[in-house]
């Protein structure tokens, strides 16, 4: 068996390195969940609108705490009326039918569609299935969570079948049929952040129950394979995610199970949205209180995907204090803006995660932010910061060339040396002879071993960094650069970029020093283009990455050209006497 040369294992290593990040992101977006058994309907809510989040995450003030007394007389409402909220970041529909959320539309996001259209994160066809919405009610008694789930509420908002209200304001909703009693209170500003206040009373005495998000969350536009949707817990700026598949039991979707542990906040998220329950902001100086607790079950429906009926799961989560009575909370529902997210108290930027290559996805990020508030095209931005990233690395490609070109001199020389010991297997002691020829020879011109792979190996982990920025980072979801790319998150659709990737790629390597001697290594350096070109076409990598990468190859072909031109090769030392 032949001996591989270094460079051999490197670009090797580099379709590798490619693979990972394939197999990575496959992970990190999640594979559709085993299929659980069907759960039975769960009592749930009704229709309820879908309240959007806001600008500041500061937090609403604290209003007066909801009480009410046993009514001598039932409340509600005769027909079913939808109150529409509106501010510049969002229109959220309620229903009084349940006092839920029917609708949360981002006005700063459109969906994933084909047209694509607004960014609802209530899925309503889910929620229908289940009969729950966001914002329901949560509680022990299944009868009674499935009434008031159901009734018609009286609203100090609804005076006709539709009534629409500009943000700040404030909704209440109040029901009762003489021995139970709920009220909720909702209230609205210029920010992701809603205000909620609940009290359930029965029989003049508190009942204890969470605030629910049901049915679904997150871009329902985005094919069933590809949707995330998790419920998680944090503390101390700690975030840990739970799947749909540990929510509940796994033969009985429709039972709540808790989370152990109470939380400065819980919610749910998909890959660029959230919905975060957290408890009322204390005063300046004070300390948040960690008294979240969550309950979770999964939900499983049915969905076509790619033309088979298989069972999609989707978690639901219910939120609440430990504190006994009214429950009153601040719900943050928006987008995982990084700047939004820290002005939150506490802080959600984690819900941001980076990963292992965080350390180096983070700073490409920033950089390539405040490049965008020069260059206003994050296309534009990424060959920009290629550019930079290349010019840096150049002193490595110096070295890497001057190495190289010692390669290829004593590559005859190397070939004889292996030729010699070709006979020997591979665990042969004997093999142990040939590597210190090898080495000698290397020691002898003065060529370092890596030395030739220097630059690739430095692309790497920028590889997996870039990957990991453009898969999580959401002012790069939908980001057009020219013509036919319109997300640099998502896929080329044409696989244009791709295929000048391999061509570039083809032409840099024949314009640099061949340093292995073997004619079959020689022939897998030339199929390496193909090879990187086919494996962007037929995995889904990001088009940023692709556009990172050919820009890095354009760069790498004005190089070689101009060292092929300035930097000629030495001439080889003098040879010792074998």
């Amino acid at each position: 068996m032949k001996e591989m040369s270094d460079m051999t294992r490197v670009v090797i290593a580099s379709a590798l390195s490619l693979a990972v990040i394939v197999a990575w992101t496959l992970v990190y977006r999640g594979s559709q969940p085993a299929t659980p058994a069907a759960p039975a309907a769960s009592p749930g809510a009704a229709a309820t609108a879908a309240p959007t989040a806001g600008a500041s995450g500061s937090g609403l003030p604290a209003a007066t705490a909801v009480t009410a007394a046993v009514p001598a007389s039932s409340i509600g409402d005769s027909a079913e009326k939808t109150i529409v909220i509106e501010s510049d970041l969002y229109r959220v529909v309620l229903s009084n039918r349940g006092a839920v959320v029917r609708s949360w539309q981002l006005k700063k996001y459109s969906d994933a569609g084909k047209p694509p259209r607004q960014l609802d994160l209530v899925h309503s066809d889910a929620a229908q299935q289940a009969s729950n919405w966001p914002f329901s009610l949560q509680l022990s008694d299944a009868q009674i969570e499935q009434t008031v789930n159901r009734a018609l509420y009286q609203t100090d908002a609804a005076t006709s079948a539709e009534t629409s209200l500009r943000a700040p304001a404030k909704i209440e909703f109040r029901w009762s049929d003489g021995q139970t009693v709920v009220t909720k209170r909702l209230s609205f500003d210029d920010s992701y952040m809603v205000g909620v206040q609940t009290l359930v009373q029965r029989d003049g005495q508190t009942v204890p129950h969470r605030l629910a998000w049901r049915g679904g969350f997150g871009d329902l536009a985005v094919s069933p394979a590809e949707r995330l949707a998790n419920a998680f817990t944090g503390a101390a700026g700690s975030i840990k995610v739970t799947a749909p598949g540990s929510l509940g039991v796994e033969d009985q979707g429709s039972t709540p199970a808790d989370i152990p542990g109470t939380f400065d906040v819980v919610g749910i998220e998909d890959h660029y949205f959230v919905a975060a329950f957290m408890p009322l902001e204390p005063a300046t100086g004070q300390p948040l209180p960690a008294v979240m607790t969550l309950s979770g079950r999964q939900f499983a429906r049915t969905v076509q995907l790619n033309g088979d009926t298989q069972q999609e799961v989707l978690p639901e989560i219910a939120a609440g204090t430990t504190t006994p009575g009214p429950q009153d909370m601040r719900v943050f529902v928006g987008p995982k803006d990084l700047d939004v997210l820290k002005s939150v108290r506490p802080p959600l930027d984690s819900l941001v995660q980076f990963g292992w290559f965080g350390f180096i996805a983070a700073p490409l990020f920033y950089a390539l932010r405040w490049m965008h508030t020069y260059i206003p095209n994050y296309g534009w931005a990424i060959v920009l910061l290629t550019v930079a990233i290349n010019t840096l690395l150049y002193p490595l490609t110096l070295k890497s060339w001057r190495s190289m070109q010692k390669m290829q001199k004593a590559a005859p020389e190397i070939k004889q040396i292996q030729d010699r010991y070709k006979k020997y297997a591979m665990r042969d002691p004997r093999k142990q002879e040939m590597n210190k020829e090898v080495m000698a020879v290397y020691a002898r011109e003065g060529i370092s071993p890596m030395g030739s792979c220097l630059p690739m190996v430095a692309q790497m982990p920028i590889w997996f960094g870039i990957n990991r920025m453009l898969t999580v980072a959401i002012e790069l979801r939908h980001a057009p650069w020219i013509g036919w790319i319109t997300d640099l998150a998502a896929r080329d659709p044409y696989y244009v970029m791709p295929v000048l990737m391999a061509v570039v790629m083809y032409v840099q390597q024949k314009m640099t020093p061949m340093t292995a001697s073997d004619p079959a290594q020689q022939r897998m350096m030339n199929l390496m283009p193909l090879m990187m070109g086919g494996m962007f076409i037929f995995l889904p990598l990001s088009s940023g990455l692709v556009l990172y990468i050919l820009t890095s190859n354009v760069i790498g072909v004005a190089q070689r050209w101009h060292l092929n031109r300035t930097v000629p090769a030495k001439a080889p030392a003098k040879r010792a006497a074998q």
